[in-house]
């Protein structure tokens, strides 16, 4: 394996924890001895590898149909992929837990927002309070629509790079998530989320980054399975953590009420005065912990900035190496071990490989970025127009779905002057009123569910439908489920309204339902993230594709739950509570009909000077004789043509 660059782009003599350092981890399971490993690096410095390519172009280089031949050779293309077996973890975790602490937030505030909103409109229509949820809702991803294109490009900048745009997007976010915790009206909920959402471009950089380490397509469908697993984790602990701790001290009053055990006299007074804080400053907090990791654990990716040292990771060696030489020390009675740079086994041959490796690359053209202007090919735009049909139609089904389960009931004796006196199969209004806690319980049914898919059954299944065949085949389930989930609102109840309803063919029918979501959910999204990677022209414009893609999402995501909460609460207010489902049900339809056109492409349809294309398909970078040669010839043909 060839030896791992540190953050100061030198090779450095004292390795890394196994937590960090994959270079590592594989060199310590394929040798059993210091001295293997001084052998095992002599014979790779003595017949070093030809650079063909960018870490980029490895991955996306090759046919839709066509795997990447693994490092062991082609005997190893068969051999079977497993969870164990992917590539660089350490990475791969880090990013998982970035990608992780995003859905926490933004999930946590759905199981009290309907809730949240009417405390500060305590005499508002009901029609009012669905219009401002959607409005809050969509505060994130508005102003994200108009800032991920910016994020993706600074993320491909040399200046900037992945790295950087990932710290800010998580710091950002927890900042916007401590103000929103400390508004007290709509409009201050709805600046603090826009604020979040303009210096976040996380998404669209992370699944960069993923494509950029992982580049076999043999382990993409796995590696980009993390993004949706979070997703759905996420959707586990963050409704769950919002409703059990919005309103702490109605939630709790024995313990931060008057009174209570932390509460004295006149109960936690920050609690009494900003009661949906408390989610909040914990969802900051998880952010905060995922940019330290990012900070001190994760390598950049661009391959323009991997040489560029890292104050960072830096730090993090210098740590990691005096708490290795104290634990040594300890170890072995305080006995010096000495582990000066020569006398490393194999470290000059290391060297001498670097150097050599360094030498040959000075000889390669390294082509240059595509200009923005030519990615958009067919292939391009009918994804992207994927993107925002399906991205309207889950966008809106969150707010939605939450909106549905907060809403009060329809009580006969209470809305029968303002709705129609009797409701009919098509004909009725009103939610199932649950509390904060049990809309954060149902939200949570769709993690559940989602991880145990996607660990179980999603790679089989996807591995033997394909990318395209998995998107298609589930993308008509969406529809269906928004016609059918009005229709929650006329089963028995245990509880008469207005009580929230409860009861077992309740919440029997509800776990029906979003098993067949979250099982569309769980094929569609990674799906829809591997096109969206594979349909780009040029490596050297991945990262403005995903900034693209994300800016596109993010603006269906905004009118989604606008155009959604609207419509619910008129729909309600006419006794028609089913009407935005089933205009979300169209749109599904839509969806469906635009997702039979979509095709994966290789990643790097288009060369550009000083690339070439190999006969089995793989780009690879020409040197300067190569390039001479090419120039020559087209000359002479424009010579000839003259």
């Amino acid at each position: 394996m060839p030896p791992k660059h540190n953050s100061s782009g030198h090779l450095g003599p004292v390795p890394l924890p196994p937590i960090f350092d994959d270079a590592q981890n594989d060199r310590t399971r394929t040798t059993g001895s210091a001295t293997n490993r001084a052998s095992s690096t002599t014979r790779r410095a003595r017949s070093p590898a030809p650079v063909t390519t960018s870490s980029a172009d490895a991955s996306l280089a090759q046919s839709s149909d066509q795997f990447s031949p693994p490092p062991g050779g082609a005997g190893e293309k068969n051999d079977k992929v497993s969870w164990m077996s992917l590539p660089h973890k350490s990475q791969l975790a880090i990013l998982t837990l970035a990608r992780l602490s995003e859905p926490i937030t933004q999930t946590s505030l759905q199981s009290y927002l309907y809730h949240q909103i009417t405390s500060f409109e305590p005499n508002a229509s009901r029609a009012s309070i669905a219009t401002h949820v959607g409005i809050v809702v969509a505060a994130f991803p508005a102003t994200q629509a108009f800032t991920s294109v910016v994020w993706g490009m600074l993320a491909d900048s040399p200046h900037i790079g992945r790295k950087r745009v990932l710290v800010i997007g998580l710091l950002g976010t927890a900042i916007g998530s401590v103000g929103y915790g400390l508004s007290l009206s709509w409009q201050t909920a709805m600046f603090w989320r826009g604020f979040s959402g303009v210096l976040n471009g996380n998404v669209g950089v992370m699944r960069t980054m993923i494509s950029e380490i992982i580049k076999e397509k043999k382990y993409q469908s796995r590696a980009f399975l993390l993004m949706p697993m979070c997703f759905n984790i996420g959707t586990v602990i963050g409704p769950t953590l919002g409703g059990w701790l919005a309103d702490p001290i109605k939630t709790y009053p024995s313990v931060f009420g008057p009174g209570g055990v932390f509460g004295g006299e006149q109960g936690v007074w920050w609690m009494q005065k900003w009661p949906y804080a408390l989610p909040n400053f914990v969802s900051a907090t998880f952010l905060v912990s995922a940019a330290c990791w990012v900070i001190f654990g994760l390598d950049e990716t661009l391959e323009a900035r991997r040489d560029t040292p890292d104050w960072g990771r830096s730090m993090w060696q210098t740590v990691s190496r005096f708490l290795r030489r104290f634990w040594s020390r300890r170890k072995h009675h305080y006995t010096q071990i000495q582990l000066s740079e020569p006398e490393i086994p194999g470290y000059e041959h290391i060297n001498d490989e670097s150097s050599s490796r360094l030498k040959q690359k000075k000889h390669m053209i390294t082509p240059g970025k595509l200009p923005l202007r030519r990615i958009w090919t067919s292939g391009v735009l009918i994804n992207l127009l994927s993107r925002f049909l399906m991205s309207l139609t889950v966008g809106t089904f969150q707010t939605l779905w939450f909106t549905f389960l907060s809403a009060p009931r329809y009580d006969a004796a209470k809305d029968k002057p303002a709705l129609p006196s009797e409701q009919s199969f098509f004909r009725f209004s009103g939610g199932l009123g649950l509390p904060p806690t049990q809309v954060g319980m149902a939200m949570a049914i769709l993690g559940f569910f989602g991880i145990t898919l996607q660990l179980t059954s999603y790679p089989a299944i996807s591995a033997r439908l394909g990318t395209t065949g998995a998107f298609r085949l589930l993308l008509p389930l969406f529809p269906v489920i928004c016609v059918v989930i009005p229709f929650l609102a006329l089963l028995p109840s245990d509880s008469p309204a207005p009580k929230p309803m409860d009861g077992l063919i309740l919440w029997i029918s509800l776990c029906l339902i979003l098993a067949l979501y979250v099982i569309a959910r769980t094929f569609v999204l990674p799906a829809s993230a591997i096109l969206i990677n594979n349909c780009s022209p040029h490596p050297s414009r991945l990262g403005s594709i995903h900034g693209v893609a994300q800016s596109i999402g993010a603006s269906a995501r905004f009118i989604g739950p606008v155009v959604g909460g609207a419509v619910f609460g008129a729909g309600d207010a006419m006794g028609v509570v089913g009407l935005a489902w089933w205009l979300l049900a169209g749109v599904g339809s839509v969806s469906w009909a635009v997702g039979m056109f979509v095709r994966e492409g290789s990643g790097h349809e288009i060369l550009m000077p000083g690339e070439k294309r190999t006969s089995e398909g793989e780009v690879v970078y020409m040197n300067e004789q190569e390039s001479s040669e090419v120039n020559g010839r087209s000359e002479a043909t424009s010579t000839t043509r003259q």
